[in-house]
């Protein structure tokens, strides 16, 4: 299988995680706006399986928020889940994470970001994927995959940063091999600048 089958395949997986989970009529039953963002949105889904949603009600309630992750629960294939309460920061969000076994014992996090509409973050991540998917080329497609899939389970990089290597920096497809310990080196070094501040 070459990159874009696997691609292909895993996209094809996700989507089945999302219609067993029902996530969609869920949360559209509480009168929400949900929203695909990141790498399944856009077409650079590897080997981190994980499904990100944006979600909007108007107005915000937090008990909204609790049914549908209520009914969510009623599926026996989530088997935890937990929420992050960020409704006082600048993100102005509840972030839930579910974690989906289905029948193929694999496992999927998916990510539902509850945000206070008219908030700094609202839109921001649905326009970024539409501007991320506008500029993609078959080659810039090719080599962000190459790259999430070189690079090893133990290294934590955020898809933001695959795109710019490759967008920005111009990491083609045929030096991903090379490239893969010079972005993980790098996310390292930003770790522990952060760390050091």
């Amino acid at each position: 299988m070459d990159i874009l089958d696997i691609a292909e395949w895993n996209r094809q997986k996700a989507w089945k995680v999302i219609e067993d989970t029902r996530i969609i009529p869920i949360w559209e039953s509480i009168g929400a706006e949900i929203n695909l963002v990141g790498s399944l949105k856009t077409g650079l889904l590897m080997k981190r399986r994980d499904i990100d949603f944006h979600i909007y009600t108007s107005p915000f309630k937090l008990v909204d928020s609790f049914q549908a992750m209520m009914k969510l629960a009623e599926n026996s294939s989530i088997t935890k889940m937990e929420h992050v309460n960020l409704l006082d920061t600048d993100e102005a969000c509840l972030e839930w994470h579910a974690w989906y076994r289905g029948a193929s014992n694999e496992l999927w996090q998916i990510d539902m970001i509850h945000i206070v509409k008219g908030s700094r973050y609202d839109g921001f991540f649905e326009k970024f994927a539409e501007r991320l998917s506008a500029v993609l080329t078959d080659e810039t497609r090719q080599a962000i995959l190459r790259l999430k899939y070189e690079t090893p389970e133990t290294e934590k990089i955020k898809g933001v940063e695959y795109y710019q290597a490759v967008i920005r920096d111009g990491v083609g497809y045929n030096n991903v091999v090379r490239e893969v310990p010079r972005i993980c080196r790098r996310r390292r070094i930003a770790v522990i600048r952060r760390v050091l501040s």
